[in-house]
């Protein structure tokens, strides 16, 4: 058994869970133990075969050994893979750039003008197959006897609406289409193991009960595929206010979906075990019903912007203290300050590096004895050439940013790629993320770079909801203490 003992809230749930046959839905707000709460579900239920859905192999494999003998954990996209792996009766060979070089083969066949187009777009068309796939579109007239999630037209207003260029849709449905056929004939990617055996056919296996957690982070196709998985009963767990993946095709209002879907009673967890009483009042704003613990200590929420005396001193960074900020270009710039005061650090699960470098090493023609002057001005050109080609202003505005960061801090172009090469390369004990890298985990210091860039200026709508969230997924991150600080305020 667990060695928590159940708040009123975890007992309601359990009883529940025991006494009702409905399919629950359960709102578990920022380090409110959820992973306990399912724990404690599997050990008062009577011993039956019992399915637990995981994001990533390391969720899986810890629930694994946390959750009793009778309750299997796997990742959705294991599960889809050994599926479609039976279906198809072959030994699947997983290539995560299959895509790509599907699109390759294009290229090479493509005349000098189509070459150019295809390259400077390549970036959105790869985003936009993967799209696809999470929103369960199969072009259209295609494989007439899959279960098409999503009509050609409504999908391309969705993505163009999304997506930071003009796609073109020829060639996204070519690439689809040869993409499965690669998949019937055993070659496929990660985004396959779900896309392939949820809407062209497998048997998936059969659970009494199906329990999913991060519910919602669900992609439309990932709520096709529970559809085929769950038979009698689903619990679902997830917090509504950290829903901040829409970006990656996560389904809109993903538990209100799940909750009419199966017609879930819905409960909550709203006594956090993580944070102090100082940081959940800090987040009341967007989450009224958040609480701490009976037993929480005070903690700090010291907010520097608004101090007179402003500076914060890299020598003070406590070990294990995280730098967290809405956008990467003050990320980076801090980073580098770091590193010029002797602190050691490390840039968390940053994709950007390897694109950032190419197109630092493209300005100026590839000139690396272009002075900073010259980069700088060659940085605005490419910021004007692409904030005429796409929709999201933001995007190109950071990576423009970016890219100054690290000419401002070398005297020629290759100064500039060297410390970029350098930073991304580096490690050390204060950790740098992004607010959307940083879900998930937490640390006994946290400083909020920046604060004032969330919610982004460009965010209307739906997307001024996820910025909201982002914040609050931020601001929970801390067990002792929040910063709220300013990167221009930064001293030695």
């Amino acid at each position: 058994m667990t060695d928590i003992t159940p708040t009123e809230e975890q007992l309601a749930i359990i009883q529940a869970a025991k006494e009702r046959p409905e399919s629950l839905l359960i709102n578990a707000l920022a380090g409110c133990a959820k992973t306990s709460t399912l724990l404690m579900i599997c050990q008062a239920l009577p011993v039956m075969p019992i399915l637990s859905l995981a994001f990533n192999k390391k969720i899986a494999d810890e629930m694994t050994k946390r959750l009793p003998g009778h309750v299997t954990a796997k990742t959705l996209n294991g599960l889809g893979h050994g599926v479609w792996a039976k279906y198809t009766n072959k030994r699947l060979i997983v290539d995560k750039d299959k895509t790509y070089n599907i699109l390759k083969g294009v290229i090479e066949r493509a005349s000098r003008t189509e070459k150019s187009e295809i390259y400077e777009g390549m970036a959105d068309t790869l985003k936009a197959v993967r799209w696809a796939k999470m929103q369960g579109y199969i072009p259209d007239g295609l494989y007439p006897n899959a279960k098409h999630l999503i009509q050609g037209d409504e999908f391309y207003a969705i993505l163009n609406s999304e997506t930071d260029g003009d796609i073109d849709r020829e060639l996204v449905d070519f690439l689809l289409n040869e993409g499965i056929k690669a998949a019937y004939n055993g070659l496929i990617d990660f985004d396959d193991q779900i896309y392939m055996p949820t809407l062209f056919g497998g048997q998936f296996p059969q659970f009494p009960l199906v329990l999913v957690d991060e519910a919602q982070d669900l992609s439309p196709l990932n709520h096709a595929m529970l559809d085929k998985l769950v038979t009698r009963r689903l619990i679902a767990v997830g917090d509504p206010w950290q829903s901040i993946y829409a970006f990656r095709g996560a389904a809109s209002g993903s538990m209100g979906l799940l909750k009419q879907r199966f017609q879930m009673v819905e409960m909550t967890l709203s006594i956090t075990f993580r944070c102090p009483t100082k940081v959940v009042e800090n987040v009341l704003w967007r989450v009224p019903l958040f609480k701490p613990a009976p037993w929480a200590k005070e903690g700090q929420v010291l907010d520097l912007t608004q101090e007179e005396k402003k500076e914060w001193s890299a020598k003070a960074l406590p070990p294990g203290a995280a730098i967290i900020c809405r956008n990467n270009a003050p990320l980076m710039g801090t980073a580098l300050k770091l590193l010029q005061y002797g602190v050691g650090c490390r840039l968390l699960g940053s994709d950007l590096g390897p694109g950032l470098i190419r197109t630092l090493k493209k300005l100026c023609g590839e000139n690396m004895e272009a002075t900073q002057a010259q980069a700088m001005v060659a940085i605005d050109e490419w910021e004007e050439t692409m904030l005429k080609k796409r929709k999201n202003e933001g995007t190109v505005h950071d990576k423009a940013d970016c890219l100054r960061v690290f000419v401002e801090f070398g005297a020629t172009l290759g100064a500039a790629v060297a410390y970029a090469e350098h930073l991304f390369k580096t490690d050390g004990p204060i950790q740098l993320m992004s607010g959307h890298k940083s879900k998930g985990l937490e640390f006994d210091v946290v400083y909020h770079l920046d604060p004032w860039l969330v919610p982004s200026k460009w965010a209307a709508g739906e997307a001024l909801e996820q910025e909201l969230n982002l914040k609050y997924v931020i601001e929970t991150r801390a067990k002792q203490t929040l910063f709220k600080v300013n990167s221009a305020d930064l001293r030695q």
